[in-house]
């Protein structure tokens, strides 16, 4: 039997969560976005409050949530600004591959941190020129005695100026592609490792964004996550655990869009009756709520099958690929609807607009998401 029920403890996340993005997220995100910065004392609330980390297993200090409860916490923050929640989220992305491939020194270690204070962590896959194309990544590593040293570039990571330590993908030999990759964990002040200049961005700006250098670094063997051969395989299943999160953001900003455009089209006159009057306005607003309702359908599916252990590329990428379209979709007929009012800064939709871009690009282009649906379609 098929169910939409939520449990009581769903519920009271979703309140929490929801109290939070009213209350600590959209009073600040306007000043935040404009001056590109992190938000720091949002995080430390958000932290207190239980929303970070949430799926940090309960013996590492975690709260040992599923994938369905951090789409719910997600949606609801990325309603109040999807760049402030992509700095409170970004912890889980760097904790699944601990999660997933980690023994349980590193677990404690490093999980446990994230659960004893307030600190950020980052995972690094991306470069100059190895984006989506994770398998093409230049970072090297050499064996070095019974530790590994690291040369490269990092590029395009999340709270890389706050983050304490990090997960880095890199290869042993370039030609072997995929089959050369390895991931490690990284402190932030390992000799060596070098944070760069904060990114100014089109959107999502509360984000903090930086590259990362790396030269000669050493990493102790007891901080290498996967084995080379086997990085690539953590990189994947890490994204197909976490795509979903994207479509939950996707599905927060969408509802935004619907709020504000529907508040506003009761408002707005033109020809002497509110433009929630004209049928054209109307069925936009109808637009944004499919897309709403279909978004997250496919993320509730894809977060349920991830918490049976049934993960599916399919689903996942789907759940990313729709959620991202769907959201620039809903945005830009948001911004429309404000008519000339929605090109200004006084109203929040042209930011929703420009945070929505990245939801098509990071963690996998929505054009990467289908290569992954065709190739599970086909069997590859």
């Amino acid at each position: 039997m098929i169910g939409f029920d939520l449990t009581e403890e769903q519920r009271a996340l979703i309140d929490t969560a929801k109290r939070f993005a009213k209350e600590r997220i959209i009073p600040v995100a306007a000043e935040a976005d404009k001056l590109s910065e992190f938000p720091k004392g949002v995080f430390e609330a958000a932290w207190e409050t239980g929303l970070v980390n949430p799926t940090v297993p309960s013996e590492y200090g975690g709260l040992g949530l599923g994938e369905l409860d951090n789409t719910l916490i997600t949606e609801e923050l990325s309603y109040g600004c999807s760049g402030i929640s992509t700095s409170i989220t970004a912890n889980t992305l760097a904790a699944t591959p601990v999660i997933l491939a980690g023994n349980d020194d590193q677990k404690k270690r490093y999980l446990g941190r994230l659960t004893a204070e307030p600190i950020c962590a980052a995972y690094a896959t991306s470069e100059p020129n190895a984006g989506s194309d994770v398998a093409a990544i230049q970072t090297k590593f050499v064996k070095h005695g019974d530790d590994y040293v690291l040369n490269g570039a990092k590029a395009w990571i999340t709270n890389a100026s706050r983050a304490e330590w990090f997960v880095i993908f890199a290869t042993e030999d370039t030609a072997k592609k995929h089959k050369g990759i390895a991931a490690f964990i990284v402190d932030r002040n390992t000799p060596g490792f070098e944070i760069g200049k904060h990114e100014d961005k089109l959107g999502q700006r509360a984000s903090d964004t930086c590259p990362l250098t790396l030269t000669d670094v050493v990493v102790k063997k007891a901080n290498l996550l996967a084995p080379p051969g086997e990085g690539f395989k953590l990189a994947m299943n890490t994204f197909n655990q976490t795509r979903p999160d994207i479509g939950a953001s996707a599905v927060g900003l969408m509802r935004r869009c619907l709020d504000e455009c529907t508040n506003y089209a009761k408002e707005r006159k033109t020809f002497g009756v509110p433009i929630a009057q004209h049928q054209a306005i109307q069925f936009m607003l109808a637009e944004m709520a499919i897309r709403i309702e279909a978004t997250q359908l496919m993320v509730r599916k894809a977060a349920w099958l991830l918490d049976r252990h049934e993960g599916s590329p399919i689903v996942s990428a789907c759940s990313k690929a729709f959620g991202g379209d769907s959201a620039m979709a809903t945005a830009i007929d948001a911004v429309q609807i404000f008519g000339g009012n929605g090109y200004t800064k006084e109203y929040p939709v042209e930011k929703l607009m420009r945070d929505a871009k990245i939801l098509q690009i990071y963690e996998g282009t929505s054009q990467i998401q289908r290569i992954v649906i065709a190739k599970s379609i086909l069997g590859g």
